[in-house]
């Protein structure tokens, strides 16, 4: 450890002590105010892990790309998350999240603070360990599985809705699968439009607009739905409504740009991707909000159900935010962000695939579509899983197309065997010159004109298979995904038989 490790940890260290010197002077210390202000301590531990880990799904696929420089990222990261959480964290938060246990059963408060300071730190501990690897997991589900498991050790089996559970193990796969699809079918569909096409930047004029504005309707639904949720409840009807104005307007506003811009640029791929930039930002900004208004609950929501509990002597299912309890969230997340962050933004950006702005896009684009739809069918499904999915969907998409073009050049020069070398660069400069649909036609030409030849299919795979996602990565981040709910569920049960033991007499 190194002597910037140890100064961010200890100005990590100072947030929390700070928490505890202003708390300390506002609440009369002693019983029940002294667990309030270690819950909060706990609670601003939290919000930090939030921000180191959880955010990088958000600006990750951006400063991959180079759309966004590590500095920029964090900014609009610490800023957008922070008004997030202040603006759109709502008022009044749910004290079990997800319904995952049955607070009927637990009658004592002081049961119920314990549970959730159990619950809150053991979350906390499991998003610190997981950060330490560089493994990008759910927030969510590490606290579902602290609650989960201090909620069996406070009450038995009996407490735990297995029904919920059973839908939150079901979307470990689901989260992923649905993001890497949505976000392999939006790369292929811009590499037939536009990457596929001779003339790349006629192309790149007619669909780089829709593409925007398609961005601009699907985060509009987003954040009205999602982002938005706790100041102004709207159905999905008039939030797709409100999009597809925007979306309308973005593309009016958007079109005589992309042709102006794109006059500039050289017709190939890496100039045509330089249109992604300012909405990669966008989309930064957007998804950065939407998970500070929606997150922030992970942080403080045990917090103010403790505070809760320990004001009124009772347990209840939703919880008023007090703006101590906000302001902790808000800044906790930033902070965590902007000391811790950098690492797991870099992982997700560019330790499991090479991203560029285009396959950034289609990474940002899938992550607010996916939780549309999985929030109009009822799955709860991870921001984290959906992003990380989309990573490696357009990763295993990019090694497909790329060693099928190998082969296909393979198998042309086969069939060009014993020709003279500049006949057949002559044709295979005509062929990746070639339009997608022509190149099937020049395919089919060569084949009758020349004849067949024995080409060695099974060969020319096993020879041109390219790997361009890291295997060890996948592994290493599915195990992570799959041990989140068991090990913070263990570590909250033995922390809450901790605490018990301490508390009681």
């Amino acid at each position: 450890m190194g002597r910037t490790d140890i100064f961010k940890i200890g100005l990590a260290g100072l947030f929390i002590a700070a928490i505890m010197v202003v708390l300390s002077q506002r609440i009369e210390m002693g019983g029940s105010g002294s667990l309030l202000v270690i819950a909060a301590m706990i609670g601003g531990y939290m919000a930090l892990n939030i921000g180191a880990n959880d955010v990088a799904n958000n600006v990750g696929p951006a400063v991959g790309s180079g759309a966004l420089t590590m500095f920029g990222a964090i900014a609009i990261a610490a800023i957008f998350e922070a008004g997030g959480a202040i603006i759109a964290g709502g008022d009044v938060v749910g004290t079990i999240k997800k319904g995952i246990i049955d607070p009927a059963l637990i009658v004592d408060p002081n049961v119920f603070i314990w549970l959730m300071m159990a619950a809150l730190l053991a979350a906390a501990i499991w998003l610190n360990f997981a950060t330490y690897i560089g493994a990008p997991v759910s927030t969510t589900h590490s606290i579902v599985g602290g609650v989960l498991g201090a909620g069996i050790a406070a009450a038995g089996w009996e407490i735990a809705n297995w029904e919920t559970m059973g839908k939150i193990a079901t979307s470990w796969l689901i989260s992923p699968l649905l993001g890497g699809v949505i976000a392999a079918g939006f790369l292929y569909l811009l590499k037939r439009t536009i990457i596929f096409k001779a003339d790349k930047i006629a192309a790149a004029q007619r669909i780089v607009p829709v593409m925007v504005a398609v961005m601009m309707w699907a985060f509009s639904v987003y954040l009205i739905l999602k982002g938005l949720k706790k100041i102004w409840k709207a159905d999905l009807y008039t939030a797709t409504g409100i999009g597809l104005a925007i979306a309308v307007l973005t593309f009016i506003v958007v079109k005589p740009m992309v042709k102006k811009a794109s006059a500039k640029l050289k017709n190939d791929r890496e100039s045509i991707a330089e249109l992604f930039v300012i909405p990669l930002i966008l989309s930064a900004a957007m998804l950065s909000f939407a998970h500070g208004a929606n997150d922030v609950a992970n942080a403080i929501g045990p917090l103010a159900a403790i505070n809760d509990a320990v004001m009124n002597n009772e347990v209840a299912t939703k919880a008023e935010i007090p703006l101590w309890v906000m302001l902790i969230g808000a800044a906790g997340i930033a902070i965590g962000l902007l000391l811790f962050g950098p690492k797991l933004i870099r992982t997700v950006g560019s330790e499991i695939t090479e991203l560029d702005k285009m396959r950034a896009f289609c990474v940002a684009l899938a992550a607010s579509i996916t939780v549309i739809i999985a929030s109009q069918l009822g799955l709860p499904v991870s921001s984290t899983h959906i992003a990380v999915g989309g990573i490696f969907g357009v990763g295993f998409l990019r090694e497909y197309l790329e060693s099928n073009q190998d082969r296909l050049i393979a198998e042309i020069r086969d069939h060009y065997e014993g020709e003279a070398p500049e006949i057949v660069e002559e044709f295979l400069l005509e062929f990746e010159a070639a339009d997608i649909s022509e190149q099937g036609a020049l395919l089919e030409e060569m084949k009758k004109t020349r004849g067949l030849t024995k080409v060695d299919h099974k060969r020319l795979r096993k020879a041109y298979k390219k790997e361009l996602v890291k295997r060890s990565m996948a592994l290493k981040i599915a195990a992570a995904w799959v041990i989140t709910v068991p090990a913070a569920g263990g570590l909250a049960a033995l922390l809450y038989f901790t605490i018990r033991g301490i508390m009681l007499p």
